[in-house]
């Protein structure tokens, strides 16, 4: 039997623009391209095709990682193409491999659809930004367009720290260390109470994960950092509730006064396929202006939703108005912005509406 090279696989993915590899035994090779799942034309992976191609990409420590705790995770330079991040896992006895590729290019806001609004927000000198969304939502390329804007634009001294480093950054203005948790650092909290010490502008937390990196990211931005952290939370007032809800009853009084005057912004994002394939992302935006702060502080998050409503003079934008916009320009089916909504009811009547010729009235103040 042949043996197939990860090369060929991880330039087939290159070519062929894939977003993921999926290598595990009974199958061949499988890429996952505009959405949809492809079974490669090459042979079926026996035991030992699939631990050959672990072996030929994966450190030692990982190697060892996955023997010990059944799964291991690391990113790697496929030459000058593009970066992968890969997860390697064991089931049903055998290994089994995950390659997403990410992108060499930064892409602009323009190109990713990012409100316009975040250009200003992450040029204020200190406070918290969250980008939030579920897994494989696209937060990871935000966040890195967001930082090489900083990095073209601002002489700062940016610190992230990542698990793992997806996108390299080059310093350009701004001097900026990235910190892989596991390898440069041993954990989230650790490497926040270190990056305090290293005289920082911007940081970057991949993951809030915890109680104390929560904590440290909030006092981070109060004392004047600008500081970018992820939650896989859906919407803004459900990112704050969870922020809250993180800290024991007896200190969330005070943790909602700190948070309303350390957080600036929330993006919440969705990514949906498109009717011509590949996805388009679907953005919520919260401005923090001192109105939504009074609503944190007073326990008030409830009443965020319609705060984005009516802000949208301010940059706002509810879930749900992307969505819609999403299916009136044709870009999206109906079923797959349903899927997708906060309120599908809401938003399904909306839809039908629409169809009949009548808009909402903000909508028509849109139009003109």
């Amino acid at each position: 039997m042949s043996t197939i090279q990860i090369d060929k696989l991880l330039q087939t993915v290159v070519n062929n623009k894939a977003s993921d590899l999926h290598i595990t035994t009974g199958q061949p090779p499988v890429i996952r391209s505009g959405g949809r799942m492809l079974k490669l034309e090459t042979k079926t992976l026996e035991p030992d095709d699939t631990v050959s191609l672990m072996k030929s990409i994966t450190p030692e420590r990982n190697q060892q990682e996955l023997q010990e705790k059944g799964g291991t995770d690391f990113g790697f330079a496929f030459g000058e193409q593009a970066r992968f991040r890969v997860a390697v896992f064991k089931q049903r006895g055998h290994v089994g491999l995950v390659l997403r590729r990410i992108p060499n290019e930064f892409l602009s806001f323009e190109v990713l659809g990012l409100p316009p609004v975040i250009a200003d927000l992450i040029t204020r000198p200190r406070g918290l930004f969250l980008v939030t969304g579920p897994t494989g939502s696209g937060k990871t390329t935000s966040l890195a367009s967001m930082i090489n804007h900083i990095n073209d634009t601002e002489d700062r001294h940016i610190i992230t720290l990542e698990d793992p480093i997806e996108y390299y950054h080059q310093h350009k203005k701004s001097t900026i260390c990235q910190r892989e948790v596991g390898v440069d650092v041993p954990t989230f909290s650790e490497g926040l109470r270190r990056a305090l010490r290293m005289d920082p502008d911007v940081i970057l937390v991949g993951e809030m994960r915890d109680l104390e990196t929560i904590q440290s990211a909030i006092t981070a931005a109060e004392t004047g950092h600008l500081v970018f952290g992820t939650l896989h939370t859906s919407g803004a007032e459900g990112t704050v509730n969870r922020i809250i809800d993180a800290f024991p009853t007896n200190q969330q009084e005070q943790v909602r006064v700190q948070l309303s005057t350390a957080i600036i912004g929330v993006l919440s994002q969705s990514l949906v396929p498109k009717k011509a394939g590949r996805v388009v992302a679907a953005y919520e935006m919260l401005v923090v202006t001192p109105a939504i702060a009074n609503l944190i502080r007073e326990n008030k998050t409830y009443r965020i939703p319609s705060s984005i409503q009516t802000g949208k003079k301010f940059g706002m934008q509810l879930m749900d108005d992307a969505l819609f916009n999403l299916w009136k320009n044709g870009i999206c089916e109906e079923k797959e912005c349903l899927v997708r909504a906060v309120n599908p009811g809401e938003l399904r009547m909306k839809i039908t509406k629409a169809k009949q010729g009548i808009f909402d009235e903000e909508e028509d103040e849109d139009e003109e």
